[in-house]
C-alpha cells in the first residue's frame, strides 16, 4: 500500500507551503490528501483543487478531523498549526509541522507545537531560538518550503492584464492586525498613478465580519485603473512576489518571504493598534509579536507614515541594490537555504520515517 499523509488545511493560506512538499510527495507515489477546514469558502477549496489536482476531504470541527484521522490511520499528518487533541491520534499515525509562515509573532513558539513528532524549520534562527527556548523539541532545519517554485522551473508567473508592463509594480501585502490598511488613505492608488499597484491582503481582511471597515477601504481603492485587487481564489502571494518590482507591508511574514527574491522592500511603521493594545495596554502588542525577530527589521526601509511613502519607494526603486547585502544575509538566517529545493529534503524525511 502506497504511503498515506494528509495535509490539515485548516485556513487556505496554509496552502502555498503545503503545496511544494504535497506535489514531491506524490510524484513519490504517496497518496496525498487536503482536509480542508469548512470555514473554506466552497469555491475556493473547488477552484484549488482543480488547479492543483488535488485529492481533498473536509472537516467542520477539529472533533470531526480527529475522528477522521483515527478512522483513516495515515502514515502522516501535516499541520501548519496547532492541533490540540494530537496525543488521541492512532499510535501509528506521526505528525509534522509545516508552520505557515515565516513567523513573525510569539505563538510560533508555543509549546504545544512540540507536540509534534518533527517540527521542520527554516534557518539557523528559528533552530537556535527553539532550541535555546524548548531543547526538548524535535527540529529539522530544512528551509521554507513555500518558496520552492520561485528557486525552480515550476514558478513562471505573468502581470495581471489590467495592468500596464510599462510601469514599475508595487506589491501592498498587508496582514489583517495589526495592519496599515486603515491608515491609508481612499486617494492612495491617484497619489500612485505613476505605478501598477497589486493589492494582496490577508484572507482575515476579506472575510473576517470583524475587518469589515479594512474590506470597504480596499474596495475603495479597487475602483482605480492602476489596481489590481488579488481575488480570494489566488491565496498564494508567489505568483504576485515574482511581478513585482517592490513591497510594501508591515511586520509579516510577507517581508521576509520577498527579502528572498533580493528586491526593494518597505517596512511600514504606521500601523493602527486597537485602543487596548495602546499606551498602557502597549504589553499585548509586545506579547503577541516576536519582538527578537525585530532584530532584522534592517532587512527593510521603514515608512514611518503614509507621507513618507511615495518618496521612499522612489528613492528603493532608484536603488535597488541599497540594501541587498542585509537581505541576502537576513535570508540565510531566517530562511536558511532557498534553494528550490526544500521540499525534497522534507519528503526525504517523511519517507525515511514513514515506517520506522
Amino acid at each position: 500500500m502506497p504511503i498515506s499523509i494528509y495535509f490539515h488545511v485548516e485556513h487556505i493560506y496554509y496552502l502555498p507551503q503545503f503545496l511544494p512538499v504535497l506535489k514531491e510527495l506524490k510524484k513519490r507515489g504517496c497518496q496525498c490528501v487536503c482536509f480542508f477546514n469548512l470555514s473554506i469558502n466552497q469555491a475556493i477549496i473547488d477552484h484549488a483543487s482543480v488547479e492543483h489536482d488535488l485529492q481533498f476531504e473536509t472537516f467542520d470541527s477539529e472533533d470531526d478531523a480527529l475522528l477522521h484521522y483515527i478512522n483513516k490511520k495515515p502514515n502522516w499528518v501535516i499541520f501548519g498549526n496547532h492541533f490540540k487533541p494530537i496525543h488521541q491520534l492512532h499510535h501509528t499515525t506521526k505528525t509534522a509541522m509545516l508552520y505557515h509562515g515565516i513567523g513573525i509573532k510569539e505563538c510560533y513558539y508555543d509549546k504545544d507545537l512540540n507536540n509534534m513528532d518533527i517540527r521542520f524549520v527554516e534557518g539557523e534562527y528559528r533552530a537556535n531560538e527553539i532550541n535555546k527556548r524548548q531543547p526538548e523539541a524535535k527540529i529539522a532545519t530544512t528551509g521554507f518550503a513555500k518558496l520552492d517554485p520561485l528557486f525552480n522551473a515550476n514558478g513562471i508567473y505573468h502581470l495581471p492584464e489590467n495592468l500596464d508592463n510599462n510601469k514599475k509594480t508595487i506589491l501592498y501585502a498587508p496582514t489583517f492586525y495589526p495592519s496599515t490598511i486603515e491608515n491609508i488613505p481612499a486617494s492612495w492608488p491617484a497619489d500612485f498613478s505613476e505605478f501598477n499597484l497589486i493589492i494582496k491582503p490577508h484572507e482575515f481582511s476579506l472575510s473576517n465580519k470583524k475587518y469589515n471597515e479594512q474590506r470597504k477601504r480596499i474596495n475603495e481603492w479597487a475602483q482605480f485603473d492602476n489596481v489590481y485587487l488579488a481575488k480570494s481564489e489566488e491565496f498564494s502571494l508567489l505568483p504576485f512576489m515574482q511581478c513585482a518590482d517592490i513591497l510594501i507591508s508591515e511586520a509579516s511574514s510577507a517581508l521576509f518571504e520577498f527579502a528572498a527574491l533580493n528586491k526593494p522592500i518597505i517596512w511600514c511603521d504606521f500601523i493602527k493598534l486597537r485602543w487596548n493594545y495602546r499606551g498602557i495596554f502597549s504589553y499585548r502588542y509586545k506579547k503577541r509579536m516576536d519582538l527578537n525577530i525585530m532584530k532584522y527589521n534592517h532587512i527593510a526601509t521603514h515608512a514611518p507614515s503614509y507621507k513618507n511613502l511615495l518618496s521612499t519607494v522612489h528613492n528603493e526603486l532608484s536603488n535597488p541594490g541599497l540594501r541587498s547585502a542585509e537581505r541576502k544575509k537576513i535570508t540565510h538566517q531566517v530562511l536558511g537555504n532557498v534553494d528550490g529545493k526544500v521540499a525534497l529534503r522534507v519528503c526525504d524525511y517523511l519517507l525515511a520515517k514513514a515506517s520506522s
